[in-house]
Protein backbone atom coordinates (compact mmCIF):
# COMPACT_ATOMS: atom_id res chain seq x y z
CA UNK A 1 0.00 0.00 0.00
CA UNK A 2 1.35 3.31 -0.81
CA UNK A 3 -0.13 5.76 1.18
CA UNK A 4 -1.75 5.00 4.85
CA UNK A 5 -5.28 4.06 5.15
CA UNK A 6 -7.43 6.69 6.68
CA UNK A 7 -9.99 6.29 9.78
CA UNK A 8 -12.31 5.35 10.04
CA UNK A 9 -12.98 2.25 8.23
CA UNK A 10 -15.76 1.78 6.02
CA UNK A 11 -18.31 -0.20 7.46
CA UNK A 12 -21.15 -1.83 6.21
CA UNK A 13 -22.86 -2.82 9.33
CA UNK A 14 -22.70 -1.77 12.83
CA UNK A 15 -22.99 -5.65 13.82
CA UNK A 16 -19.73 -6.56 11.07
CA UNK A 17 -16.34 -5.73 11.42
CA UNK A 18 -14.92 -3.60 8.60
CA UNK A 19 -13.74 -6.14 5.67
CA UNK A 20 -10.90 -3.73 5.37
CA UNK A 21 -9.67 -4.23 9.23
CA UNK A 22 -9.92 -7.80 8.33
CA UNK A 23 -7.37 -7.33 5.80
CA UNK A 24 -5.49 -5.48 7.87
CA UNK A 25 -5.29 -7.95 10.71
CA UNK A 26 -4.28 -10.67 8.50
CA UNK A 27 -1.53 -8.93 7.18
CA UNK A 28 0.13 -8.86 11.04
CA UNK A 29 -0.54 -6.59 13.91
CA UNK A 30 0.82 -3.43 13.52
CA UNK A 31 -0.13 -1.04 10.69
CA UNK A 32 0.65 2.37 9.79
CA UNK A 33 -2.38 4.68 9.62
CA UNK A 34 -4.15 7.99 9.18
CA UNK A 35 -5.94 9.42 11.86
CA UNK A 36 -9.53 10.77 11.28
CA UNK A 37 -7.67 14.46 11.31
CA UNK A 38 -4.96 12.89 8.68
CA UNK A 39 -2.32 12.37 11.61
CA UNK A 40 -0.11 9.46 11.32
CA UNK A 41 -0.23 7.01 14.01
CA UNK A 42 0.05 2.96 14.26
CA UNK A 43 -2.82 0.88 14.89
CA UNK A 44 -2.28 -2.26 16.78
CA UNK A 45 -4.59 -5.10 15.82
CA UNK A 46 -3.52 -8.37 16.98
CA UNK A 47 -4.65 -9.48 20.82
CA UNK A 48 -0.98 -10.71 21.69
CA UNK A 49 0.24 -7.69 20.98
CA UNK A 50 -2.13 -5.21 22.39
CA UNK A 51 -2.22 -7.12 25.71
CA UNK A 52 1.08 -6.90 26.35
CA UNK A 53 1.27 -3.18 24.92
CA UNK A 54 -1.23 -1.96 27.71
CA UNK A 55 1.09 -2.71 30.29
CA UNK A 56 4.12 -1.25 28.56
CA UNK A 57 5.10 2.02 30.23
CA UNK A 58 7.09 2.65 27.25
CA UNK A 59 3.91 4.31 25.76
CA UNK A 60 1.61 6.91 27.77
CA UNK A 61 -0.85 9.06 27.48
CA UNK A 62 1.51 12.36 27.79
CA UNK A 63 3.82 13.74 25.40
CA UNK A 64 6.89 15.85 24.97
CA UNK A 65 5.59 18.42 23.02
CA UNK A 66 2.03 18.05 23.03
CA UNK A 67 1.16 20.72 20.41
CA UNK A 68 3.38 18.43 17.82
CA UNK A 69 1.56 15.24 18.64
CA UNK A 70 -0.86 13.19 16.30
CA UNK A 71 -4.27 13.49 17.33
CA UNK A 72 -7.34 11.08 16.86
CA UNK A 73 -9.86 13.33 16.32
CA UNK A 74 -11.27 16.51 17.82
CA UNK A 75 -12.18 15.22 21.28
CA UNK A 76 -10.59 17.46 24.44
CA UNK A 77 -10.85 14.00 26.09
CA UNK A 78 -9.33 11.51 23.76
CA UNK A 79 -8.15 13.44 20.58
CA UNK A 80 -4.14 14.41 21.91
CA UNK A 81 -2.05 13.92 24.52
CA UNK A 82 -2.95 14.42 28.19
CA UNK A 83 -0.51 15.31 31.36
CA UNK A 84 2.82 15.96 32.08
CA UNK A 85 5.60 14.13 30.51
CA UNK A 86 7.57 14.24 33.41
CA UNK A 87 5.15 13.34 36.10
CA UNK A 88 2.54 11.34 33.77
CA UNK A 89 3.53 7.86 35.92
CA UNK A 90 3.82 8.99 39.53
CA UNK A 91 0.40 10.94 38.86
CA UNK A 92 -1.14 8.03 37.09
CA UNK A 93 0.20 5.92 40.30
CA UNK A 94 -1.35 8.49 42.44
CA UNK A 95 -4.87 8.89 41.55
CA UNK A 96 -5.37 5.12 40.81
CA UNK A 97 -4.22 4.69 44.83
CA UNK A 98 -6.64 7.64 45.53
CA UNK A 99 -9.45 5.83 43.81
CA UNK A 100 -8.96 1.91 44.03
CA UNK A 101 -10.57 2.26 47.74
CA UNK A 102 -13.81 3.64 46.13
CA UNK A 103 -14.37 0.94 43.69
CA UNK A 104 -12.77 -2.14 45.40
CA UNK A 105 -15.15 -5.38 44.75
CA UNK A 106 -15.79 -5.55 47.72
CA UNK A 107 -17.48 -2.08 47.86
CA UNK A 108 -19.14 -2.58 44.58
CA UNK A 109 -20.67 -5.94 45.81
CA UNK A 110 -22.44 -3.70 48.36
CA UNK A 111 -23.99 -1.66 45.79
CA UNK A 112 -25.53 -4.67 44.24
CA UNK A 113 -28.79 -4.72 46.01
CA UNK A 114 -29.17 -0.83 45.09
CA UNK A 115 -28.59 -1.27 41.35
CA UNK A 116 -31.15 -4.84 41.71
CA UNK A 117 -33.90 -2.39 42.85
CA UNK A 118 -33.11 0.48 40.59
CA UNK A 119 -33.63 -1.85 37.73
CA UNK A 120 -36.08 -3.87 39.22
CA UNK A 121 -38.25 -0.26 39.33
CA UNK A 122 -37.50 0.65 35.75
CA UNK A 123 -38.59 -2.46 34.66
CA UNK A 124 -41.78 -2.36 35.95
CA UNK A 125 -42.65 1.17 34.66
CA UNK A 126 -41.24 -0.84 31.30
CA UNK A 127 -44.26 -3.39 31.67
CA UNK A 128 -46.50 -1.16 32.85
CA UNK A 129 -46.40 0.90 30.16
CA UNK A 130 -46.96 -1.84 27.55
CA UNK A 131 -45.11 -2.21 24.17
CA UNK A 132 -43.76 -1.45 22.32
CA UNK A 133 -40.63 0.27 24.12
CA UNK A 134 -37.38 2.10 23.52
CA UNK A 135 -34.90 0.14 25.98
CA UNK A 136 -32.78 2.86 25.49
CA UNK A 137 -34.69 5.32 27.10
CA UNK A 138 -36.35 3.52 29.33
CA UNK A 139 -33.27 1.51 30.64
CA UNK A 140 -29.83 1.40 29.01
CA UNK A 141 -29.64 5.38 29.87
CA UNK A 142 -31.20 5.93 32.96
CA UNK A 143 -29.86 3.33 34.94
CA UNK A 144 -26.39 3.86 34.35
CA UNK A 145 -26.49 7.48 35.32
CA UNK A 146 -29.02 6.56 38.61
CA UNK A 147 -25.98 4.18 39.88
CA UNK A 148 -23.25 6.69 39.39
CA UNK A 149 -24.82 9.49 40.53
CA UNK A 150 -25.79 7.21 44.20
CA UNK A 151 -21.94 6.00 44.01
CA UNK A 152 -20.58 9.47 43.87
CA UNK A 153 -23.11 11.84 45.59
CA UNK A 154 -24.38 13.35 41.98
CA UNK A 155 -27.92 15.01 42.39
CA UNK A 156 -29.76 12.75 40.17
CA UNK A 157 -32.05 15.70 39.05
CA UNK A 158 -28.99 17.40 37.53
CA UNK A 159 -28.70 14.30 34.97
CA UNK A 160 -30.18 16.44 31.99
CA UNK A 161 -27.22 19.05 32.18
CA UNK A 162 -24.57 16.32 33.26
CA UNK A 163 -25.54 14.66 30.45
CA UNK A 164 -25.58 17.14 27.80
CA UNK A 165 -22.08 18.11 28.74
CA UNK A 166 -20.40 15.14 28.69
CA UNK A 167 -22.15 14.25 25.25
CA UNK A 168 -20.35 17.72 24.52
CA UNK A 169 -16.87 16.89 26.15
CA UNK A 170 -17.17 13.19 23.94
CA UNK A 171 -17.74 14.99 20.99
CA UNK A 172 -14.92 13.52 18.79
CA UNK A 173 -15.59 16.17 15.61
CA UNK A 174 -15.97 19.57 17.30
CA UNK A 175 -12.82 20.35 19.44
CA UNK A 176 -14.35 24.09 20.39
CA UNK A 177 -17.72 21.91 21.61
CA UNK A 178 -15.82 18.77 23.64
CA UNK A 179 -13.61 22.23 25.40
CA UNK A 180 -16.87 23.72 26.27
CA UNK A 181 -18.47 20.61 27.66
CA UNK A 182 -15.02 19.53 29.65
CA UNK A 183 -14.92 22.62 31.24
CA UNK A 184 -19.08 22.96 32.33
CA UNK A 185 -18.23 19.32 33.83
CA UNK A 186 -15.56 20.87 35.95
CA UNK A 187 -16.99 23.92 37.27
CA UNK A 188 -19.64 22.02 37.72
CA UNK A 189 -17.75 19.47 39.90
CA UNK A 190 -16.34 22.55 41.30
CA UNK A 191 -19.13 23.51 42.69
CA UNK A 192 -20.25 19.95 44.16
CA UNK A 193 -17.28 19.84 46.06
CA UNK A 194 -18.13 23.60 47.78
CA UNK A 195 -21.57 22.37 48.62
CA UNK A 196 -20.79 18.89 49.79
CA UNK A 197 -17.82 21.21 52.48
CA UNK A 198 -20.39 23.82 53.37
CA UNK A 199 -22.99 21.22 53.70
CA UNK A 200 -20.44 19.41 55.70
CA UNK A 201 -20.43 15.78 54.40
CA UNK A 202 -17.66 13.79 54.62
CA UNK A 203 -18.20 10.13 54.83
CA UNK A 204 -21.53 9.23 52.36
CA UNK A 205 -20.54 9.47 48.85
CA UNK A 206 -16.83 8.95 46.58
CA UNK A 207 -16.95 12.66 45.76
CA UNK A 208 -17.14 13.62 49.71
CA UNK A 209 -14.50 10.94 50.81
CA UNK A 210 -11.77 12.19 47.76
CA UNK A 211 -12.76 15.74 49.36
CA UNK A 212 -11.43 14.84 52.75
CA UNK A 213 -8.61 13.02 52.05
CA UNK A 214 -5.36 14.57 52.76
CA UNK A 215 -3.65 16.18 50.25
CA UNK A 216 -6.44 16.16 47.65
CA UNK A 217 -7.38 19.72 46.69
CA UNK A 218 -10.83 20.91 46.02
CA UNK A 219 -9.74 20.64 42.26
CA UNK A 220 -8.72 17.44 42.31
CA UNK A 221 -11.75 16.30 44.03
CA UNK A 222 -13.68 17.83 41.33
CA UNK A 223 -12.13 16.60 38.31
CA UNK A 224 -11.61 13.21 39.14
CA UNK A 225 -15.21 13.11 40.56
CA UNK A 226 -16.59 14.34 36.91
CA UNK A 227 -14.21 12.08 34.93
CA UNK A 228 -15.61 9.14 37.25
CA UNK A 229 -18.94 10.52 36.44
CA UNK A 230 -18.17 10.85 32.70
CA UNK A 231 -16.48 7.28 31.85
CA UNK A 232 -19.37 5.54 35.10
CA UNK A 233 -22.43 6.23 32.47
CA UNK A 234 -21.68 6.99 29.24
CA UNK A 235 -19.64 3.00 28.77
CA UNK A 236 -22.09 1.67 30.49
CA UNK A 237 -25.06 3.08 28.78
CA UNK A 238 -23.30 2.10 25.53
CA UNK A 239 -22.99 -1.46 26.80
CA UNK A 240 -26.19 -1.96 27.76
CA UNK A 241 -28.13 -1.20 24.82
CA UNK A 242 -25.13 -2.96 22.09
CA UNK A 243 -25.68 -5.90 24.37
CA UNK A 244 -29.16 -5.80 24.42
CA UNK A 245 -29.24 -5.50 20.30
CA UNK A 246 -26.40 -8.01 19.88
CA UNK A 247 -28.86 -10.52 22.05
CA UNK A 248 -31.48 -9.91 20.38
CA UNK A 249 -30.26 -9.80 16.79
CA UNK A 250 -27.99 -13.10 16.95
CA UNK A 251 -30.95 -15.96 16.75
CA UNK A 252 -31.23 -18.41 19.90
CA UNK A 253 -28.75 -15.82 22.11
CA UNK A 254 -31.86 -14.45 24.13
CA UNK A 255 -33.80 -17.77 24.45
CA UNK A 256 -30.65 -19.36 25.74
CA UNK A 257 -30.24 -17.29 28.46
CA UNK A 258 -34.13 -16.68 29.44
CA UNK A 259 -34.43 -20.25 29.67
CA UNK A 260 -30.82 -20.97 31.40
CA UNK A 261 -30.40 -18.34 33.67
CA UNK A 262 -27.27 -19.54 35.18
CA UNK A 263 -25.41 -18.61 31.72
CA UNK A 264 -25.80 -14.89 33.02
CA UNK A 265 -21.46 -14.66 33.44
CA UNK A 266 -21.04 -15.89 30.15
CA UNK A 267 -23.31 -13.39 28.39
CA UNK A 268 -22.02 -10.64 30.02
CA UNK A 269 -18.40 -11.05 29.08
CA UNK A 270 -20.03 -11.93 25.58
CA UNK A 271 -21.67 -8.87 25.17
CA UNK A 272 -18.10 -6.89 27.18
CA UNK A 273 -16.78 -8.79 24.03
CA UNK A 274 -18.54 -8.56 21.16
CA UNK A 275 -19.73 -4.75 20.21
CA UNK A 276 -16.32 -2.94 20.02
CA UNK A 277 -15.55 -4.26 16.55
CA UNK A 278 -12.46 -2.78 16.61
CA UNK A 279 -11.47 0.17 14.03
CA UNK A 280 -9.89 3.10 16.74
CA UNK A 281 -8.03 2.39 19.71
CA UNK A 282 -6.87 3.51 23.23
CA UNK A 283 -4.34 6.32 22.46
CA UNK A 284 -0.69 6.00 23.53
CA UNK A 285 2.32 8.25 22.90
CA UNK A 286 6.13 6.33 22.60
CA UNK A 287 7.63 7.62 25.24
CA UNK A 288 11.17 6.34 23.58
CA UNK A 289 11.70 4.63 20.54
CA UNK A 290 10.80 0.77 20.18
CA UNK A 291 10.47 -2.08 18.18
CA UNK A 292 7.10 -3.34 18.00
CA UNK A 293 6.20 -6.61 16.35
CA UNK A 294 9.75 -5.99 14.02
CA UNK A 295 8.07 -2.30 13.19
CA UNK A 296 10.27 1.02 14.35
CA UNK A 297 8.66 2.77 16.76
CA UNK A 298 9.89 6.38 17.13
CA UNK A 299 9.45 8.50 20.26
CA UNK A 300 6.46 10.88 20.12
CA UNK A 301 4.52 8.18 17.80
CA UNK A 302 0.95 7.87 18.00
CA UNK A 303 0.20 4.42 18.88
CA UNK A 304 -3.86 3.09 18.85
CA UNK A 305 -3.85 -0.18 20.86
CA UNK A 306 -7.61 -1.36 19.43
CA UNK A 307 -8.90 -3.66 22.13
CA UNK A 308 -12.03 -4.06 19.85
CA UNK A 309 -9.69 -5.38 16.66
CA UNK A 310 -8.16 -7.29 19.51
CA UNK A 311 -11.52 -9.08 21.06
CA UNK A 312 -12.18 -10.19 17.38
CA UNK A 313 -8.61 -11.58 16.75
CA UNK A 314 -9.36 -14.40 14.70
CA UNK A 315 -5.75 -16.31 16.01
CA UNK A 316 -7.61 -16.04 19.33
CA UNK A 317 -11.16 -16.46 19.00
CA UNK A 318 -12.90 -19.13 16.92
CA UNK A 319 -15.60 -17.07 14.34
CA UNK A 320 -14.64 -13.73 16.45
CA UNK A 321 -17.55 -11.98 15.00
CA UNK A 322 -20.14 -14.75 15.78
CA UNK A 323 -21.92 -13.42 19.13
CA UNK A 324 -21.66 -17.08 21.57
CA UNK A 325 -22.86 -17.33 24.66
CA UNK A 326 -21.31 -20.84 24.32
CA UNK A 327 -17.63 -19.22 23.78
CA UNK A 328 -14.97 -20.95 25.35
CA UNK A 329 -13.95 -18.77 28.49
CA UNK A 330 -10.80 -16.28 26.84
CA UNK A 331 -10.22 -13.03 28.65
CA UNK A 332 -11.17 -10.21 26.62
CA UNK A 333 -9.80 -6.36 26.93
CA UNK A 334 -12.06 -4.56 26.80
CA UNK A 335 -11.59 -3.29 30.63
CA UNK A 336 -7.73 -3.07 29.38
CA UNK A 337 -5.23 -4.75 30.89
CA UNK A 338 -2.37 -4.06 33.66
CA UNK A 339 -1.88 -0.86 35.73
CA UNK A 340 -4.20 0.73 33.66
CA UNK A 341 -6.88 -1.56 33.91
CA UNK A 342 -10.61 0.10 34.07
CA UNK A 343 -11.45 0.96 37.75
CA UNK A 344 -14.96 0.47 37.22
CA UNK A 345 -14.98 -3.39 35.94
CA UNK A 346 -16.57 -4.88 39.08
CA UNK A 347 -19.54 -1.82 39.15
CA UNK A 348 -19.65 -2.38 35.19
CA UNK A 349 -20.36 -6.19 35.23
CA UNK A 350 -22.59 -5.84 37.71
CA UNK A 351 -24.74 -3.83 36.43
CA UNK A 352 -24.55 -5.64 33.30
CA UNK A 353 -25.26 -8.66 34.81
CA UNK A 354 -28.71 -7.48 36.94
CA UNK A 355 -29.81 -5.95 34.17
CA UNK A 356 -29.33 -8.76 31.97
CA UNK A 357 -30.77 -11.34 34.40
CA UNK A 358 -33.54 -9.24 35.30
CA UNK A 359 -34.65 -8.72 31.55
CA UNK A 360 -34.55 -11.87 30.34
CA UNK A 361 -36.76 -12.99 33.70
CA UNK A 362 -39.22 -10.95 33.09
CA UNK A 363 -39.33 -10.32 29.11
CA UNK A 364 -38.79 -13.49 27.60
CA UNK A 365 -40.53 -12.95 24.59
CA UNK A 366 -38.58 -9.80 23.85
CA UNK A 367 -37.57 -8.89 20.36
CA UNK A 368 -36.76 -6.24 18.14
CA UNK A 369 -39.03 -3.50 16.78
CA UNK A 370 -37.41 -2.64 14.22
CA UNK A 371 -34.87 -4.58 11.30
CA UNK A 372 -31.25 -3.58 12.09
CA UNK A 373 -30.46 -1.83 9.31
CA UNK A 374 -33.67 0.92 10.05
CA UNK A 375 -31.40 1.47 13.46
CA UNK A 376 -29.48 4.81 14.30
CA UNK A 377 -25.99 5.19 15.77
CA UNK A 378 -23.92 8.28 17.15
CA UNK A 379 -20.63 8.54 15.54
CA UNK A 380 -19.81 12.08 16.19
CA UNK A 381 -19.01 10.74 20.39
CA UNK A 382 -16.11 8.61 22.03
CA UNK A 383 -18.52 5.66 22.79
CA UNK A 384 -20.85 5.68 19.90
CA UNK A 385 -23.71 3.15 20.72
CA UNK A 386 -27.23 3.59 19.99
CA UNK A 387 -30.00 6.60 19.72
CA UNK A 388 -32.47 4.19 20.65
CA UNK A 389 -33.40 0.61 20.86
CA UNK A 390 -37.64 -0.40 19.71
CA UNK A 391 -38.56 -3.59 21.13
CA UNK A 392 -41.24 -5.20 21.71
CA UNK A 393 -42.92 -8.55 23.39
Amino acid sequence: MSDPIRLPFEQASPMRTAPLLRALQARGPIHAIRTAVGDPAWLVTGYEEVRRLLDDDRLGRAHREPERASRTGESALFGGPLGDFDTEQTDHRRMRSLLQPHFSPKRMRALRGRIETLTTNLLDELAGAGPPADLHAALALPLPIAVICELLGVPYEDRTQFRAWTQAAADITDRARSEQGLAELFTYGQRLVARKRADGEADTDVISRLAATDGVSDDDAAAMGMTLLFAGHETTVMAIGMGALWMLATPGQWQALADDPSRIDAAVEEILRAPGLGGGGIPRYARTDLELAGVHVRAGDLVLLDTGAANHDPAVYTEPDRFDLNRPAMPHLTFGHGARYCIGAPLARIELQTVFSQLAARFPTLKLGCAVEELTFNPNVLTGGLTSLPVTW
